[in-house]
């Protein structure tokens, strides 16, 4: 009885340490969360616009792995599995050229972290599904057809 009061007197306590700074305006978690927001990209109309906001296709990528099927099925549900041989990944962005908004996720590494994603993702039509990784302040692109023979991005 008497620890369930003290763990409920601690997080009373803290609850109200952090509502009180949250209220004096001293901890602000918009911009902690949301610092390295790339709005630009993600609002971009097309693929041309979404790849020069993050930084542009670059190179054939060989060290790029991406696997995604060759027919969708659904294109609400879209499983993506990239993964990057190379050093000092920094990000892996996604991209579907005919989506209404092209750039559908963008994954930040730190040094020294495993780059790899695997993420569902939403196709409107059969296009292409393109990957966009930096490392070591170069940019590699790799590219793959995928036929969706059920829309789902509004389709």
């Amino acid at each position: 009885m008497d620890f369930m009061r003290r763990t409920l007197l601690k997080g009373a306590g803290a609850g109200g340490v952090v509502g009180a700074l949250l209220a004096a305006g001293l901890l602000r978690p918009n911009q902690v969360f949301a610092a390295e927001w790339n709005a630009g990209a993600f609002e971009a109309k097309s693929i041309a616009d979404a790849l020069k906001a993050i930084g542009g296709a670059g190179t054939e990528g060989k060290d790029i792995q991406l696997k995604v099927p060759d027919i969708a099925e659904n294109g609400a549900v879209v499983p993506i599995e990239v993964t990057v041989n190379l050093p000092n990944v920094q990000t892996i962005s996604i991209l579907v050229d005919k989506n209404p908004l092209p750039l559908v996720a963008s994954f930040n590494f730190a040094a020294g972290t495993l780059p790899y994603v695997r993420v569902p993702i939403k196709m409107g039509e059969t296009s292409n599904v393109r990957v966009v990784a930096k490392a070591d302040g170069k940019t590699y692109s790799v590219a793959k057809e995928v036929k969706v023979t059920i829309g789902g991005c509004g389709g």
